[in-house]
């Protein structure tokens, strides 16, 4: 029997955050998640997806700081997420 080569492409969040919509609906399922490290690496693809270097000048935080506060294993501070949130024209909304 011929085996067949299986092909594979990289898959990356960040190419499907292009509308604020989808960015929207992407932040709002890692909140329903409610994990903390899955809601700071959905900010942080977030933040990708507009440029690292622009939000992490925006939010008056340093660019390798930023990606380390925002990665999987990160533990950012309340503060810096909601500067991040600000550079990202996100707007916290709160229901009951």
């Amino acid at each position: 029997m011929k085996k067949r080569e299986l092909k594979t492409t990289k898959w990356d969040v960040v190419d499907y955050l292009k509308t604020d919509e989808n960015i929207a609906d992407y932040l709002e399922a890692a909140m329903e998640d409610g994990h903390p490290a899955v809601i700071a690496t959905a900010i942080g693809n977030i933040a990708r997806a507009k440029g690292m270097t622009h939000v992490a000048r925006k939010a008056g935080i340093g660019r390798v700081g930023l990606y380390k506060a925002l990665s999987a294993n990160g533990n950012p501070e309340f503060a810096t997420v909601l500067k991040v949130l600000k550079a990202l024209g996100i707007k916290l909304h709160a229901t009951t």
